[in-house]
């Protein structure tokens, strides 16, 4: 035997202290596996921030050159992006800036921080009026848990109080990071006067705009000091409820008149509503819980149970709250099902170690499986690698691999035993003949993943515990086998018979003289061997051609992704009877477990690869739950066929849920260009040709259709003879139809905005714009006709310029060609 350091023969030389660290180690790897935080997908780093910026009153050109130009050239100058993405709408502009793909994650908040520093240094540039930029980059933030709260019935406000009071009671809850109250409309209190009303009492809407404001101002009155004590003062009169803003009087020369007299006031909601949410059909406010970084979603969820037993019994009577999202309920049917899994393949190593090796031999293969599983969940904890799908498909990958060395080590002991060796020589032998080919056959092996953990990118960073697991799995493998095998070798393999013999070689059965003549006649004849190699490898790469192709397959869970897109400026009411509609035809279909659906927006992500949806009028979005994925694709195919005859002026997706960094729609062209309508023309040309493939569907555009404009021109001469600006008919109009902010009722934690605007009348006929009476520069009104200055005149045709507006680094304006979703998937 080899002067040089046996580690086998150390092992069996040290039986105490091998005994003592395979406990240990067994210990250490049940504790560490009790502990490994549990997941459904691994963490990544989404690479995108929204830069969104307000500019009321502006068209979408106006937005476009003024604002998301300006704001994106600066963009550029950080020199680290794969590109930008713009949308400029009336009012608004959505720029996405997404980082390079390949940029390590570590690196992501320092390139956030310029990009605020450098946005925020340009704010000066911007047109007077812009409200913003507002920075969003927290799309990583996942709401496992997303509840419902509806009660039919129930005023809204008494609804939203439940929904704060159950929102402090699980932002208590261990591990619970934030909160979320989705779909929220906000309280208003509305004045409502007349315009014709107005100017025939002859009360100017400045005076009431401004009573109002003075009247409920927070202003201070001062305190008295005394040898004691300060005493503050505080003037009565401020609002208290709609009651006292009724009776309030507004004096005009010598009348007086209280607003009730002159208006309507009542107390609602948003109007137009904000963004909603609906759980099978009825209005509801959603609650949307994030797990803290590092915890555990399976004892979340059993805490969240808990809490979710006891808040019930807390509601009213009508008032229920429901699961939407339940991430721990399908984090434990995925890592339950990864696991058995695991434990198949573990019994099917088995049963074949016991098959070709023997009961003893077999044996010791077992014992090594369960302590080098437990030292490789001890590595994980260590590592800071949890259990999710990809981790567990890793350690399934790896099981077939890390018995290798088991059973290399193992048989050669007990062949060596049986050619006359003691058990201490056929372990140390083992050592010096197979311990370092294991070894660098381990890391071959390992190399062989080392491209997806040095893959910068998204994909890379997802998958990248497949190669961490398959390593900590093989090395830790190899050193059971040298450490832990021998021992138990030495205590479980028997005595061989030949042994008392003097030994026999076991290579000279009947099966090895076989096979070594077919080995030797491979070498005799090599030409031919390596010329039949090389054309099954030449067939191989022929046949694979024929494999279909699919990085990530659709994800398991059971819900399904209905997008629903109006076309361009459509109203958020025609968006919400489509879904009321859509929502009809899902109540009674056999497969669906519930549905809900959020108007106006997409869904909050309670799914790590979600691809999220921005904010648009136009759209709304389904998650429809599905008993069984049998039932999954029954329901999609009818959702398939359902649109493409019942819902034809909207454009509508069915999507499964995604595995791996979200791709959106999986065919993208863009058309870039200098001028508008040759770009639409060509991208049409390009839609009619693809849409004729049989594996496309779905085919849209995403700068199309141009909205529908009012247009008021103003006689500007005759205009400023009476002192009529163009901004003061802007803000008249905009007072009238949409509000001005007057004041805020201060109720409790809540400021109730004071909104002063037209009535329901003036509000929704526009044949009434040309008899508004304008105020003038000598606080009277007018009535504008016509043909008398200010004039109002309405052109009955759609703005010419499209909407949106879409722009990006490469060109000031592009269409984007989508093809979403081949037949068949």
């Amino acid at each position: 035997m080899s002067s040089a350091f046996n580690l086998s023969v150390w092992a069996l030389r040290n039986r105490s202290l091998v005994l003592y660290a395979m406990l240990l180690l067994a210990v250490v790897g049940v504790l560490s596996y009790t502990r490994l935080g549990q997941s459904e997908d691994p963490p990544f780093t989404f690479k995108v921030m929204v830069v969104r910026t307000l500019w009321p009153g502006a068209s979408a050109e106006e937005v476009a050159q003024q604002v998301t130009e300006r704001i994106e050239k600066k963009l550029m100058q950080t020199g680290q992006y794969q590109f930008i993405r713009s949308y400029s709408r009336p009012g608004e502009s959505q720029i996405l800036y997404i980082a390079p793909d390949p940029m390590v994650s570590a690196d992501i908040p320092e390139l956030w921080y310029q990009v605020r520093k450098r946005v925020g240094d340009m704010r000066h540039e911007l047109p007077a009026g812009v409200i913003g930029p507002f920075f969003n980059d927290e799309f990583g933030d996942t709401f496992g848990n997303i509840y419902a709260l509806t009660g039919p019935g129930f005023d809204y406000a008494v609804l939203r109080d439940y929904a704060e009071r159950l929102q402090l009671e699980l932002q208590r809850v261990e591990d619970v990071a934030k909160v979320d109250l989705i779909g929220l409309q906000e309280e208003k209190i509305y004045i409502e006067i007349s315009n014709t009303k107005l100017a025939t009492l002859g009360v100017p809407l400045a005076a009431v705009q401004q009573a109002l404001d003075e009247q409920n101002a927070v202003s201070p009155a001062g305190f008295f000091e005394t040898g004691s004590e300060r005493v503050q003062l505080r003037v009565s009169g401020r609002f208290d409820d709609v009651e006292a803003i009724r009776r309030f009087p507004i004096r005009v020369g010598d009348r007086s008149f209280t607003v009730g007299d002159l208006g309507e006031v009542r107390r609602g909601f948003s109007d137009p509503p904000a963004p909603r949410m609906r759980f099978m059909g009825e209005d509801a406010i959603g609650i949307a819980v994030a797990m803290r970084q590092g915890g555990d979603i399976l004892r979340l969820g059993e805490r969240l149970e808990q809490e979710f037993a006891r808040l019930q019994t807390t509601l009213p009577l009508g008032m229920e709250l429901h699961k939407v999202s339940d991430q721990p309920a399908a984090v434990r049917a995925s890592v339950g099902e990864f696991v058995r899994v695991l434990f198949e393949a573990v019994a099917i190593v088995l049963v074949v170690s016991f098959f070709s090796l023997g009961l003893r031999t077999g044996l010791v293969v077992a014992l090594s499986i369960p302590l080098v599983l437990a030292m490789t969940f001890a590595a994980m904890h260590y590592f800071g690698i949890g259990l999710h799908k990809i981790s567990l498909g890793a350690l399934v990958l790896a099981l077939g691999l890390l018995v290798d060395d088991a059973i290399i080590a193992v048989e050669m002991m007990a062949v060596k035993m049986e050619q006359g060796f003691d058990r201490l020589r056929a372990a140390g032998f083992a050592w010096e003949t197979t311990a370092f080919p294991m070894l660098t056959g381990t890391l071959v092996t390992a190399a062989g993943f080392l491209p997806i953990a040095t893959a910068h990118s998204s994909t890379g960073e997802y998958t990248r515990s497949i190669f961490q697991v398959v390593t900590l799995a093989l090395l830790v493998s190899w050193i059971a086998a040298v450490v832990f095998v021998p021992y138990l070798g030495e205590k479980l393999l028997p005595e061989p018979a030949s042994a008392a013999h003097g030994g026999r070689d076991p290579y000279q059965s009947a099966f090895y003289r076989r096979f070594r003549t077919l080995v030797a006649w491979c070498v005799n004849h090599r030409g031919a061997v390596v010329l039949a190699t090389a054309l099954l490898f030449a067939a191989a790469v022929a046949a694979f051609r024929l494999v279909p192709q699919q990085f990530f397959p659709a994800s398991t869970r059971l819900e399904l992704m209905v997008d629903l897109r109006l076309a361009e400026g459509s109203s958020l009411r025609a968006t919400e009877a489509e879904a009321a509609r859509f929502e009809a035809l899902l109540r009674d279909h056999p497969g669906i477990v519930n549905h809900v659906a959020y108007i106006g927006s997409g869904s909050p992500r309670f799914y790590l690869p979600l691809d999220q949806q921005l904010p648009a009028a136009n759209f709304a979005q389904f998650v429809i739950l599905t008993r069984d994925i049998e039932a999954r694709e029954e329901v999609r195919r009818w959702l398939i066929d359902l649109f493409a005859t019942r819902f034809p002026n909207l454009q509508a997706r069915v999507t499964r849920l995604e595995n791996g960094p979200p791709v959106g729609f999986p065919i993208q062209l863009r058309v870039s260009g200098e001028h508008t309508d040759t770009l639409r023309g060509i991208a049409r040309a390009l839609a009619a040709a693809i849409s004729d493939h049989p594996a496309l569907t779905n085919v849209s555009l995403d700068w199309d259709e141009p909205i529908k404009v009012i247009r008021v021109e103003l006689d500007q001469e005759r205009a400023r003879v009476l002192g009529v600006s163009s901004a003061r008919v802007a803000a008249f109009i905009r007072g009238s139809l949409s509000g001005n902010t007057v004041s805020q009722l201060r109720e409790g934690n809540q400021l109730i905005e004071i909104l002063l605007r037209g009535p329901d009348d003036e509000r929704e006929r526009m044949s009434l714009i040309g008899s508004l009476a304008v105020p003038t520069a000598h606080r009277q009104e007018r009535a504008a006709e016509p043909d008398r200055p200010p004039r109002v005149r309405l052109r009955g045709r759609p703005d010419l310029a499209p909407q949106p507006a879409a722009h990006d680094h490469r060109a000031r304006r592009h269409l984007r060609r989508r093809a979403a979703g081949q037949r068949g998937r």
